[in-house]
């Protein structure tokens, strides 16, 4: 017989059907007439199923009786009836069979509270709780509803490189990829890291964004898009931060700024408006135990329209609030993320598209607007984060390029590649980038950054 998964059995209403189910076991509660109940959980829903053992199984006593949570076990059974409330079905043991034992004396997640530190500390254990199982089914469901949008809507999906020569943010903060011995790395000279004696013959890095390269291919394939992963080697402790993160990046061939907000919209009304119809229970979950304000703010992004300011409308609200803001306001300074929140949870009381910032604050790439000062630039700000989205149209005239790098003191000749795409065949184009976890953050109200991926990379955190 094949195992079925425990979220297709609890849709089932053939009631009387034999059927083979496995995971492992939350709870155990024997009964003085001579059977136990199990509840049990595989991962793939957030409601187990209850199994009834009858004592008059072969191993009752000898194995059923000694089940703790954390064993695996493999359970067929037939389907009936649960008077019990809360359940539909459940499922009558005619052969249990234990795969793997845990100790109650050893194993560290038991019917208890544990704290989300703790749980970091436990990363291998902890999707078998309630809440970080939680957690990546709706991690899952966000990244397939994301390829399922930007396919449906013809865009191309793009491996770009997790090595890179380029500084895409020109920031700075990377990685260094090299295989020298770092107690004697060969020497030039004047004394330098030679650097063209390294496997790729020049100084490389995890990228930051996959966003340049995915230019090359929107100036040929119209629309692409790339989902991987990023890094920064930003020295941040925060719980917004990590080092290791991933990112969505599309990009769009013959379009504006304007382009570019309309599909950052639709996207992220279309992700929150898919989690609302098929991950009910899940959301129910973190909106009782995590973010009490959860399923209205999700609700609200789905279904408004949202507002759409200026950067220098967006000042002019935040100097003529009441509100005392620990970082001044002031036109020139990059919004922090108390004014994203005024914005969106006082001022308009919806998410908030701000466009066209000042050109010093943002990167070489932006495309310069009219007045000379200002960049085609937007950020999606929503209720709770702030910025989730971040982008702009990109600039697609060669001499107006050359000028953003020289004044941002980047060395024309490392871009000489993205420079010829504005040599041969230049178009307007423009794209956007959001971080996948703050999207996740923000989709469960996990207030950690660390909570919603796997595994975190964090200073001083490499563990697993």
């Amino acid at each position: 017989m094949k195992r079925q998964l425990i979220k297709h059995v609890l849709q089932r209403d053939d009631i009387g059907s034999t059927v083979e189910v496995a995971g492992w076991i939350r709870t155990r509660r024997d009964s003085k007439g001579g059977f136990s109940f199990l509840e049990m959980n595989d991962g793939s829903s957030f409601d187990g199923l209850q199994v009834i053992a009858d004592g008059s199984l072969p191993n009752y006593q000898s194995e059923i009786q000694q089940l703790h949570i954390g064993a695996a076990a493999s359970v067929v059974g037939e389907l009936v009836e649960s008077p019990g409330a809360g359940q539909r079905i459940e499922l009558r043991a005619t052969e249990i069979v234990v795969h793997g034992w845990a100790d109650p004396e050893s194993y560290p997640l038991q019917k208890k509270r544990i704290s989300f530190e703790r749980l970091r500390e436990l990363a291998h254990l902890r999707p078998r709780t309630n809440t970080f199982g939680a957690v990546a089914r709706i991690r899952n469901a966000l990244a397939a509803s994301t390829h399922r949008f930007f396919q449906d809507r013809d865009f191309l999906y793009l491996h770009t490189p997790i090595i890179t020569g380029s500084d895409a943010e020109g920031a700075g903060d990377m990685f260094r990829v090299t295989t020298f011995d770092p107690a004697s790395p060969p020497r030039t000279e004047d004394h330098q890291v030679d650097y063209s004696q390294d496997f790729f013959g020049r100084p490389t890095f995890l990228t930051v964004s996959g966003q340049l390269e995915a230019e090359t291919y929107a100036s040929a394939l119209s629309n692409v898009y790339t989902f991987g992963p990023t890094f920064r080697s930003e020295n941040s402790n925060t719980r917004r931060h990590l080092a290791e993160f991933w990112m969505i990046e599309p990009e769009m061939a013959f379009a504006d700024n304007h382009d570019n907000a309309d599909l950052a919209e639709e996207y992220l009304r279309y992700l929150f408006r898919g989690l609302l119809d098929d991950h009910s229970r899940d959301l129910d979950f973190f909106n009782q135990w995590v973010d009490e304000g959860l399923i209205d703010r999700l609700t609200s992004v789905a279904d408004r329209e949202f507002e759409r300011i200026t950067y220098g409308e967006a000042i002019d609200v935040l100097q003529k609030a009441e509100t005392q803001f620990d970082f001044p306001v002031q036109w020139g300074s990059d919004l922090q993320s108390e004014h994203e929140r005024y914005l969106t949870e006082a001022a308009f009381g919806r998410p908030v598209i701000v466009t066209d910032y000042p050109f010093d604050i943002k990167a070489f790439y932006m495309r310069r607007n009219d007045d000379h000062t200002t960049v085609a630039a937007l950020d999606v700000l929503v209720p709770g984060v702030g910025e989730i989205i971040g982008g702009s149209q990109r600039e697609e005239r060669l001499e107006v390029l050359a000028d953003s790098l020289e004044r941002k003191g980047l060395d024309a000749a490392d871009y000489w590649w993205y420079a010829d795409l504005r040599r041969f065949g230049s178009v307007p184009h423009a794209g956007f980038g959001l971080g996948f976890e703050r999207l996740v953050q923000f989709s469960t109200g996990m207030q950690n950054i660390r909570d919603v991926i796997a595994f975190p990379r964090t200073p001083h955190n490499a563990e697993f």
